[in-house]
């Protein structure tokens, strides 16, 4: 199936513990680049979703957002020190002795000590939240890959089209190429006419000879067959499910490219200038689409 880089998937999944939102969008772009907003906490489960996200999506920028919601009160224990407390207290009443200070020690001046009360964080099963967010993770990824799919078929199709158009003006450039040399001779025996007046008759010789220059100067038969070659290939591609293809389809486009440039060069003819610039034009517009293939 051909993908599209650009796509959007969104799942929710709770059980009696949490609620967990996952988002997840990409666009085109050359590698995989995967960002995950995650909260802090949960930073222990990010290589699985890495690893998860990047058995099926193979290059895009991908944002992946995760949202989790705690049915729980609290995520944090409060752990109390009384033995450390003790210790304060015993030494603020030796102070307040010491110094005959008629303040009482208030609960205030023990709370406030350094680790009298810590706050820390609940102790979880690291694997259980794993795997629950695992669950809606799956259902998300399987979303976009699903929806890069269907765009990716649309893109297939509107580069079969446009490669058959490049065909068809690759076909009436073969058409026209042996006409050149005739037109060329046809030209050249014109302006000697011109030149002489029609007073000396025309080398027929020479006119052969610089014919042939121009023949071999002119021919095009070789890019015109490398050119159906890509096309072909390009529609071979097309056809192969099996692998990511844009970056091999970026490849071949830029080589027909190159061919249509050189016959357009080389054919030194008007008509086959505007086949090629026509040509052209769906090049660049299959080159736009490649952008966002997978």
């Amino acid at each position: 199936m051909i993908k599209s880089m650009t796509g959007f998937g969104r799942s929710e999944y709770s059980d009696q513990k949490r609620n967990i939102i996952i988002e997840i969008r990409s666009v085109n772009h050359r590698y995989c680049d995967l960002g995950i907003r995650l909260p802090r906490r949960y930073s222990f489960a990010e290589e699985k979703i890495r690893s998860l996200v990047k058995e099926k999506l193979k290059r895009g920028k991908i944002d992946l957002v995760i949202i989790i919601d705690d049915f729980e009160d609290s995520d944090t224990d409060i752990r109390l020190n009384k033995s450390l407390a003790k210790k304060y207290y015993e030494a603020f009443t030796e102070l307040k002795e010491e110094f005959n200070i008629k303040d009482n020690i208030s609960l205030t001046n023990l709370a406030t000590q350094s680790d009298v009360i810590k706050a820390i964080p609940k102790i979880e099963d690291e694997a259980e939240i794993i795997e629950s967010i695992l669950i809606p993770l799956r259902q998300a990824v399987d979303n976009i890959y699903n929806m890069r799919g269907i765009e990716g078929e649309k893109l297939a199709e509107d580069l079969i089209m446009r490669a058959d158009v490049i065909g068809n003006l690759v076909g009436f450039i073969e058409e026209r190429a042996p006409q050149i040399s005739v037109d060329y001779v046809d030209k050249l025996k014109s302006r000697i006419s011109m030149l002489i007046n029609n007073e000396v008759e025309i080398p027929q010789d020479r006119i052969l000879v610089e014919a042939a220059i121009f023949a071999d100067k002119s021919n095009i038969d070789e890019e015109i067959v490398r050119l159906k070659s890509h096309i072909d290939q390009l529609k071979s591609i097309l056809a192969d499910d099996t692998k990511s293809i844009g970056k091999r389809i970026d490849f071949l486009v830029q080589e027909m490219n190159r061919e249509v440039n050189t016959i357009g060069s080389k054919a030194n003819d008007i008509e086959i200038t505007n086949y090629m610039l026509d040509a052209k034009s769906e090049i660049e517009k299959i080159r736009e689409q490649v952008q966002n293939i997978e």
